[in-house]
């Protein structure tokens, strides 16, 4: 199929806004992507920093792009029942190119890897893509619930039957100075050191946190991009009216969820309790509804011609892009770079994203003037179809969307 230039442009805002977020993984001790009042200082610029997060871009970004994974599984070759078998072979090999990609990545540079969890539930939903969009949306809601449920259900009854592990679990969710001292000398130290957290932190991730909520919640935002390509929503296709009603819905109810969710964490002290069981919960809602919302903003801002070509570029090299955040974050926050890790505040943190932002822009845009596809992207279509595809464009005249 041809390029969908309002798909390049809302992948591109998905790679861009991601790292918003996971900076603070690659800055920060581990705990404050969940309680930021484990480390670093949380008042004036921070604080704001950290809300303006919160509320618009944690968790939001990597749902469109977890959307945008099941529309590529629907725009396949093939429709429903006609050349299924042909679509399986290099979605699959598709697949498995990215979860190689996100083993390598999560054990060898950086523990939030979110590749590993995305071509696994890509996989295993592939034959779902000959669904209508009504099943599509009934199917993806329930599934995405199936997070929020499973959640609840086992920190209540490890609550009610197991009140040593309650305690240890409290213990780690405010770790003592040292504790967090030493994952600030790990992380300071060479690779081989940094390995003594970041294993254990991706081998947590993959052997309990992806069973119980990610697979869910993944899985279910691709039934659900699924969905919103066949309405024809993702390709910018719905009137200015609908898109303009869906963000006034998305922004407005999910602001209003993560703000209660947060309002309650610091209620309460933020409390383990409390906010896995409400303030999580009603963040996990609002971020679907907040996601939502910019998916709608985004469709506007391409039906009004707005010169987003750069923002295109990057989203035609999403998976080179994603990579090269790690690369350049590992480098200014580890120890065999700069070794800025928990040195760098979280204002200090916006403006490197700033800064990371402003040269992919550019250097996608330039890649993509004398080469036809990222790096990354090459191999894998390379890997996927059997044979080396074209790397260098027929004529550099300038990097379409």
């Amino acid at each position: 199929m041809g390029r969908i230039a309002s798909l390049d442009v809302l992948r591109g805002v998905g790679v861009l806004g991601m790292l918003a977020v996971h900076i603070q993984l690659f800055a920060f001790p581990s705990l404050t992507r969940w309680n930021p009042t484990a480390y670093g200082d949380f008042s004036g610029l921070n604080w704001w920093v950290w809300l303006a997060t919160s509320v618009l871009a944690d968790g939001k970004f990597i749902s469109i792009f977890a959307m945008l994974v099941g529309a590529s599984i629907v725009m396949r070759p093939g429709g429903a029942g006609d050349g299924a078998a042909a679509a399986w072979r290099p979605h699959m090999l598709r697949m498995t190119a990215l979860l190689v990609l996100g083993l390598l990545h999560a054990y060898l540079l950086w523990y939030g890897d979110m590749l590993v969890a995305l071509a696994l539930c890509g996989a295993l939903f592939f034959l779902a893509r000959g669904l209508s969009p009504r099943w599509l949306l009934v199917t993806g809601g329930v599934v995405f619930a199936t997070a929020s449920v499973l959640s609840l259900a086992l920190t209540w009854s490890a609550a009610q039957s197991d009140p040593v592990a309650l305690v240890l679990w409290r213990e780690q969710w405010t770790p003592r100075p040292e504790v967090i001292a030493l994952e600030i000398a790990q992380y300071r130290g060479g690779w081989g050191e940094q390995m003594a957290h970041r294993v254990p932190a991706a081998w947590e991730f993959h052997t309990w946190s992806f069973p119980i909520r990610f697979l869910w919640q993944m899985t279910g935002l691709m039934l659900l991009g699924m969905a919103l390509f066949k309405l024809g929503v993702l390709s910018a296709a719905r009137s200015r009216a609908f898109y303009l009603r869906m963000a006034a819905l998305g922004f407005g109810a999910g602001t209003l969820l993560i703000s209660l969710g947060l309002w309650r964490s610091f209620a309460t002290g933020w409390d383990l309790l409390e906010y896995v069981l409400v303030s999580q919960e009603l963040r996990y809602w609002g971020n679907l509804l907040v996601a939502l919302g910019w998916v709608a903003l985004v469709m506007l801002l391409c039906q009004r011609n707005w010169p987003l070509r750069p923002v295109a570029a990057v989203g035609r090299m999403a998976l080179t892009n994603y990579l090269l955040q790690t690369l350049i974050c590992t480098t200014i926050f580890y120890g065999h770079g700069l070794g800025l890790f928990g040195q760098v505040d979280r204002a200090g943190q916006f403006a490197i994203v700033l800064g990371v932002w402003a040269f992919q822009l550019l250097a996608s845009s330039a890649w993509l003037r004398y080469f036809a596809v990222g790096p990354v992207e090459w191999l894998t279509r390379w890997f996927v179809f059997g044979r080396r595809p074209s790397f260098l464009r027929s004529s550099p005249a300038g990097a379409g969307v």
